[in-house]
């Protein structure tokens, strides 16, 4: 079975049917532009409903050191997910200062986009391998777009690594056997409008995943 992270959550229904499913992370977002975004004391809240076993991941777009503070300084993450154009020094610079794994973000559209795998692969102890988002899109990620799967066929990866973008309950079947994925990431695919998450659509995409 694909390990499974839902990104973007918001609610206790939203924790408890990701947990149910047999998600073993979860995600809180920080990034005020997203429909998906979760303050601080809302984060901490949430964090509260994670059974031990579960990692809970928060996602960061370029978030410089005081914000991290902050953040951290609050809620009870397991993992930083860097989801905005950090470099694979940023990474490591993370990683050394806040002493928690890092997930870093990779958006892809094309092979030319394949070589930052490596290089990342490097630094970061988790890699998510993502659909590049268009070029006038405000969200790094989440935008329900998927890219060519077939370029990964065959890839070398450093680190382990989730496969997202444009993946839902319909899909992500048919992604994990073209990839080898050994895990996957969604947000907007388990969802009945933006930031709103369905509990029969998790159930399904983790059940498609297994």
């Amino acid at each position: 079975m694909a390990q499974v992270k839902i990104c973007g959550l918001k609610t206790p229904q939203d924790i408890a049917a990701a947990v149910e499913a047999g998600a073993q992370y979860t995600g809180f977002v920080f990034f005020p532009k997203s429909p998906r975004a979760v303050s601080v004391d809302q984060a901490r809240d949430l964090a509260g409903h994670v059974p031990t076993g579960v990692m809970r991941v928060g996602l960061f777009v370029d978030p410089d050191d005081a914000l991290l503070d902050q953040t951290l300084a609050t809620v009870p993450l397991d993992m930083i997910q860097l989801h905005g154009k950090e470099t694979p020094d940023r990474v490591a610079q993370v990683k050394t200062r806040f002493g928690l794994p890092v997930m870093k973000a990779m958006g892809i559209a094309s092979s030319a986009d394949l070589d930052q795998i490596w290089d990342y692969g490097l630094t970061a102890d988790m890699l998510l391998v993502d659909a590049k988002p268009p070029r006038d899109a405000e969200l790094p990620g989440g935008n329900g777009l998927a890219f060519d799967w077939r370029l990964l066929v065959g890839r070398r990866f450093l680190k382990p690594w989730l496969l997202a973008g444009g993946l839902n309950p319909d899909n992500v079947a048919q992604a994990i056997r073209l990839t080898g994925a050994p895990g996957v990431d969604v947000s907007s695919g388990v969802e009945s409008a933006p930031g709103t998450k369905d509990p029969d659509l998790i159930r399904a995409f983790v059940r498609a995943a297994a």
